[in-house]
């Protein structure tokens, strides 16, 4: 299997790059030019996977089929997952695959590439907490949420017909996907409570449990209070510089004492794949491949970006694990390959832009910073207008990949969807 330039990993920033280029190389030269290589058939926008995990968010229904994408985007598109790189021969390994019983159902393959992306994204840094791999759910995909949305439902369908009538959730980590987490939580078992007689009703009980000062770090001040002060109105308990210590089937044990959870969620710290230490790059602490600011690896023509790259931002840290990292990093690499040299010469280096913060807590609650702009270089929103503002990023995203009037049609369709079936998913 041969292709010109090679991205693995369909995430928010490798499927808008492969459609770029498909758009402007496929349609000449033909799909081959561009393959999009990912370990599932469909991509999901990672930052709606609090609402997957919640079961307010279908995600078959939410799921755009790589195919349909690389067909309409022109380029070609193969499921796999990168096991081996050898990049002075320009060959990566793609593992084999395996049905449920184990059976080998695609051998292994070996792609030729002129130029690689890897865009393979991040998963939960777990601290090496003891007993958090055995006994906390991550939301690492669109798998381990839909894992953690049916446990969910089985807890709520037990609880309901138990004595205790109280579920205790503990999430670690109060960054944008706990934060969001704990208010989606709220949004389903309301929906779920109000199907109920009054004698099955049953509390929810969250408690967010964050290490450092305060929630939301990395967001304005004014933002993180106004999500704090929305959170405690819907009565989440927020521990802050709080750490936790072990993870058991009965809750957290905390600087602060003891967390009762009959389900734990870990939302906290990034952490990319052990594996990226084996492929012959330069990588960081956190696993990730160490690029400069042209988003080079230590490679000749392999780059990275998203959550895989250690990426040095205009202060000489790290670039945070923010979508819309990733989301400029693909219109960056698109005008650098589209240029075809390795000097990049007319593009420059890769700098980014912070264009805010947008936090959302339940069905019409948000908040968050917007830069730039008529207002001046700051401000903020919240309530319906930093909802709606949301809700925008995400359909800006599928604009990207599926044009204007699909995405308006789709939009339209999912409405229409929860008016008649019902917010809350519970299969």
């Amino acid at each position: 299997m041969d292709a010109g330039i090679v991205i693995v990993g369909g995430g928010a920033g490798g499927l808008l790059l492969a459609a770029r280029l498909g758009r402007r190389l496929g349609r000449r030269e033909g799909p081959n030019r561009v393959l999009l290589v990912d370990k599932t058939p469909l991509h999901v926008w990672k930052p709606s996977l609090h609402e997957i995990a919640a079961g307010t968010l279908d995600a078959h229904q939410e799921g755009l089929s790589y195919p349909m994408l690389a067909r309409r985007n022109h380029f070609r598109f193969s499921l796999g997952e990168m096991s081996g790189l050898d990049p002075e021969n320009k060959q990566l390994t793609l593992a084999e695959m395996h049905d449920e019983d184990g059976r080998v159902i695609v051998p292994e393959r070996v792609v030729a590439f002129d130029q690689l992306v890897l865009a393979t994204g991040s998963g939960a840094n777990l601290f090496g907490t003891p007993g958090a791999a055995e006994h906390a759910h991550v939301l690492e995909g669109t798998d381990p949420a839909r894992a953690f949305q049916k446990r969910l439902a089985t807890a709520f369908m037990a609880t309901a017909f138990s004595d205790a009538r109280i579920l205790r959730v503990a999430i670690v980590g109060a960054g944008a996907t706990g934060v969001e987490l704990a208010a989606e939580l709220l949004e389903a078992h309301e929906a779920f409570g109000e199907a109920l007689a009054p004698d099955q009703r049953f509390q929810l009980d969250i408690t967010l449990v964050e290490m450092a000062p305060r929630i939301l770090g990395g967001v304005p001040d004014r933002v993180a209070e106004q999500a704090l002060g929305v959170l405690q109105q819907k009565g989440v308990r927020v521990l802050t510089e709080t750490r936790v210590e072990r993870v058991s089937p009965e809750g957290l044990a905390t600087t602060g004492g003891e967390v009762p959870a009959d389900l734990t969620v870990w939302a906290a710290g990034v952490e990319a794949a052990e594996r990226n230490t084996t492929y012959g790059l330069e990588t960081g602490k956190l696993n990730q491949f160490v690029t400069d600011d042209h988003l080079r690896t230590s490679a000749t023509n392999v780059w990275a970006m998203g959550d895989c790259a250690q990426t040095p931002g205009t202060d000489g840290r790290p670039l945070p694990a923010r979508a819309q990292v990733a989301a400029q990093q693909a219109d960056y690499l698109a005008r650098a390959l589209l240029a075809g040299s390795e000097d990049r010469a007319g593009v420059g280096r890769f700098v980014y832009r912070d264009r805010g913060s947008l936090v959302a807590l339940g069905d019409d609650e948000a908040t968050g910073s917007l830069m730039g702009g008529l207002l001046g270089k700051r401000f903020f929103i919240e309530g319906m207008m930093a909802r709606w503002a949301y809700m925008s990023l995400h359909l800006d995203h599928h604009r990207q990949v599926l044009g204007l009037f699909r995405t308006a049609a789709l939009a339209l369709a999912r409405l229409m969807h929860d008016r008649i079936s019902g917010r809350l998913k519970l299969h």
